[in-house]
């Protein structure tokens, strides 16, 4: 028979935690037809010698609901391997949705995930208002990848309870049987879960803690029966642990833990290493491994570096607060560089910055390098230690430290997982997947779409802490086992030809660059990669390098298929 595709000599990392193997890999219609010695012809082959394949990387945080509506190939996601995403994080979604809702929600996700208002109102549709009907208008949309979400504790609360939602008083019966309808209805419209947010610092606009965050455990019950009922879907959470204390880790793995138990259903939540808390998350690893003894399916989701603020002049600096830095704010940046240049107005900013210093430690502020870049922060490399050598302060030694590169030096805060020791410890913990990249969330504050890659180049090739088939599985099937997303996330015949091709000794990370290419002029952090040679999404050659081909083949994921 003749192929749409073969790749062929490629060394096959197939995502089942086996070795990796010469093999290579016909492809017929949307499905990897066979794996092996393949003698028969192709419409297209892709020589693949000195190569890896892999399965196409799945992103199971994300927040990408609004960008997918104007950007199909969801960048920067599509320039590191990554081939299917989970949306509707953290409990807050654009579904459902009544329509003079619309406002409240986008304002609402702008507030907790940094995405602008503006932005989601001019690049989306809004042409639904069940998850259901959502789901359906995702169907219509141009995809480069695959896409599922999650239905959102906010989204749900609110169109359950209107304005009383906000008030985070206990849900009544008839409220909690609501929500169990509302969810009930996304899940068995195709959504993959449940999610919701219960920490402090997700507020809304007007300060609020949003919707859910103090729901009893009764609400949090109620909800997640509908998944037990129709037997799929996930629920994740942004858990209620900021304090730090005990009797909150308790809380919060007792739900997380009796909902599982009780309706059979994986529960995943978001883990990091805290700078005010630097143990917690040995407490919390503690805790669902007592829980997975139980029975429970319970995960914590954790990322492959630090989580960390960009500063720079090209957006935000740590010194945004005094009037001559936040005049900057509006400037081409250009202008900044010469505003930079000029002694009198260079003298005002450090000035103001000496007299009203951001309460910051300025040891924890990382240059990061250009070409290749690299987040194992060392103290020698930190704006504290640059201003020391320099003999100046922190603020004019990040002015001095951004005119070498024309004012595109970027600074790195990492204030989440900042010790690579706990990074490791959660990456090697048989109850965490790697999450919690953020993809399409804090766009101008964090850029963290790259975890794949660094995961690959830092992990596996520069600490040979992982093998490459064990990193792999991380990516891949793991995560599409924990969410239910079948087919997908393996290399064997019959699965969905979601795939990478990679020259994985020439795997490179340079650092981000900040473009504003957003809906209403709005800016973002992109980053970019090199060594992806292709990128497949079912069955079509969608990237190759960084150039997108043109094909938007992908679709969305519903649970239950």
């Amino acid at each position: 028979m003749a192929y749409d595709i073969v790749i062929k000599n490629g060394t096959v990392v197939d995502g089942t935690g086996r070795p990796p193997y010469r093999a290579d890999v016909a492809i017929q219609g949307d499905r990897i037809a066979a794996v092996g010695k393949v003698t028969d012809s192709a419409t297209r082959v892709i020589d693949a010698d000195g190569h890896i394949v892999t399965p196409g990387f799945i992103d199971i945080h994300t927040h990408l609901d609004a960008q997918i509506c104007w950007d199909p190939l969801v960048s920067s996601s599509c320039w590191h391997g990554v081939t299917s995403v989970v949306m509707g994080n953290c409990g807050v979604t654009f579904a459902p949705c009544r329509a003079q809702d619309r406002d409240y929600l986008a304002h609402l996700m702008e507030s907790v995930e940094d995405i602008p208002a503006a932005t989601i109102m001019a690049g989306m549709r809004w042409n639904w208002e069940t998850y259901g009907e959502y789901l359906r208008a995702l169907d219509a949309l141009p995809k480069g990848v695959n896409v599922g979400g999650l239905v959102g504790h906010c989204a749900v609360r609110y169109w359950a309870m209107g304005p009383e939602s906000l008030e985070n008083k206990p849900a009544s019966p008839e409220a909690i049987a609501r929500m169990h309808d509302i969810v009930a209805e996304a899940i068995a419209g195709g959504a993959l879960g449940f999610s919701t947010s219960r920490t402090i610092l997700h507020r809304t606009p007007e300060g609020q803690p949003v919707p859910g965050t103090f729901a009893t455990f009764e609400e949090l019950m109620g909800i997640a029966r509908a998944l037990g009922e129709l037997g799929r879907g996930v629920i994740e959470a942004a858990p209620g642990i900021d304090s730090g204390r005990l009797e909150d880790i308790h809380r919060e793995v007792h739900w997380m833990t009796e909902v599982s138990l009780a309706t059979g259903r994986p529960v995943t939540f978001g883990l990091a290493q805290s700078r005010p808390h630097p143990t917690m998350y040995a407490t919390m690893l503690e805790q669902i491994s007592a829980s997975a003894a139980r029975g429970a399916q319970i995960f914590a989701q954790s990322t492959t570096r630090g989580i960390g603020v960009l500063f720079g002049f090209v957006n935000r600096t740590p010194f945004d607060r005094a009037p001559a830095w936040r005049a900057l704010r509006s400037l081409p940046l250009a202008d900044k560089v010469a505003k930079l240049r000029d002694p009198e107005y260079r003298a005002t900013m450090v000035r103001e910055a000496l007299a009203d210093p951001p309460p910051i430690d300025f040891s924890q502020i990382f240059v990061l390098p250009e070409g290749e870049v690299r987040y194992d922060h060392r103290p020698e490399e930190s704006l504290l230690a640059h201003a020391q050598r320099l003999g100046v302060s922190p603020a004019e030694a990040f002015i001095m430290l951004s005119l070498q590169r024309e004012g595109k030096t970027l600074f790195n805060y990492p204030f989440l997982n900042p010790h690579f020791e706990a990074v490791q410890q959660m990456l090697d913990h048989p109850q965490v997947v790697i999450g919690l990249g953020d993809s399409g969330a804090h766009c101008g504050q964090i850029m963290d779409a790259s975890l794949p890659t660094y995961f690959l180049k830092y992990w596996v090739q520069e600490r040979r802490h992982f093998t490459l088939e064990q990193a792999i599985r991380k990516l891949t099937l793991d995560p599409a086992r924990l969410f239910g997303i079948r087919d997908r996330g393996v290399i064997r015949e019959g699965a969905y030809a979601d795939l990478n091709v990679i020259d994985y000794d020439h795997l490179r990370l340079p650092p981000p660059t900040f473009v504003h290419d957003l809906p209403a002029g709005a800016g973002r952090y992109i980053q970019q990669s090199s060594g992806y040679a292709y990128t497949l999404v079912n069955g079509q050659v969608f990237m190759e390098g960084l150039e997108h081909t043109g094909a938007l083949a992908g679709r969305v994921l519903r649970s239950g298929e």
